[in-house]
């Protein structure tokens, strides 16, 4: 499982070094389908439930579940990319926000504080912790501190055999309370934080979810294995880090 997981990140990566102003979301799809088949993996999102689409992009407002297409991107867009593989009887499952171009600093924290709350909640991902442990520390970084919207239509879930698994994983909710964390427990663990209002709208298309005030929205991802002692990550953002930093396109600092 390990390994496919690690695989979704080399495919954000691939699509990392090469997104640029000018080129389609569905151009974007494409290099991720291509690499994905090219590995021996398959598309987890495609086909899903009539998802006729190898990734899940969402522009600026669109929370999640927006579809590739034409949409050109330009200087100013924040990008949501929700990449599933499934490859030797496991899913992978993770999702990144890219800036492209400048950026207000309001949405660099916006991201910068989306992405720390990711990580704040997986520091509770401990066996005998339970899944309001998780939930509650990403509402208190993102919603408590920082006056951000915690979407609650939207939340997390179990990996593994399946894409979607038992338990849900909100990102609100109170310390000690949901299902208790087991040892081999996977958890994919994904913050879906508003820079307004926490209400979203679903499009006639059944799929996407937009912001209801439009403001923008981003999304981070990780799978996350529960053990007896410190989270295990099985998902990395390192060559995704690495392929922003080099990208001239992205923003890959937002401090």
């Amino acid at each position: 499982m390990r390994a496919t997981c690690l695989l979704v990140g080399k495919a954000h990566a691939t699509a990392a070094a090469a997104i640029k102003p000018g080129m389609t979301t569905m151009e974007v799809n494409n290099i991720v389908e291509t690499f994905i088949m090219d590995h021996g993996g398959y598309p987890s999102f495609k086909n899903y439930h009539g998802y006729a689409y190898a990734t899940c992009i969402s522009m600026n407002a669109a929370v999640v579940h927006g579809f590739p297409g034409d949409h050109i991107l330009k200087e100013g867009d924040i990008m949501s990319l929700d990449i599933g593989i499934y490859k030797n009887g496991f899913h992978g499952d993770s999702a990144y926000t890219y800036a492209i171009g400048e950026v207000p600093d309001a949405v660099k924290k916006l991201l910068r504080v989306t992405k720390e709350s990711l990580y704040a909640g997986i520091s509770k991902a401990r066996a005998g912790n339970r899944i309001g442990d998780i939930a509650h520390a990403i509402q208190e970084h993102t919603e408590k501190k920082n006056g951000f919207g915690v979407v609650r239509e939207l939340v997390g879930h179990g990996l593994g055999r399946d894409l979607h698994e038992d338990p849900q994983v909100p990102n609100y909710g109170k310390k000690g309370s949901g299902p208790k964390l087991k040892e081999g427990m996977v958890l994919a663990i994904e913050p879906m934080i508003n820079m307004g209002t926490k209400d979203v709208v679903h499009l006639d298309d059944g799929w996407t979810v937009l912001t209801r005030d439009r403001k923008p929205s981003a999304h981070f991802e990780h799978d996350v294995c529960i053990t007896k002692s410190d989270p295990d990550i099985l998902s990395s953002f390192a060559e995704i880090e690495a392929a922003e930093k080099a990208n001239p396109n992205l923003v890959w600092s937002y401090a």
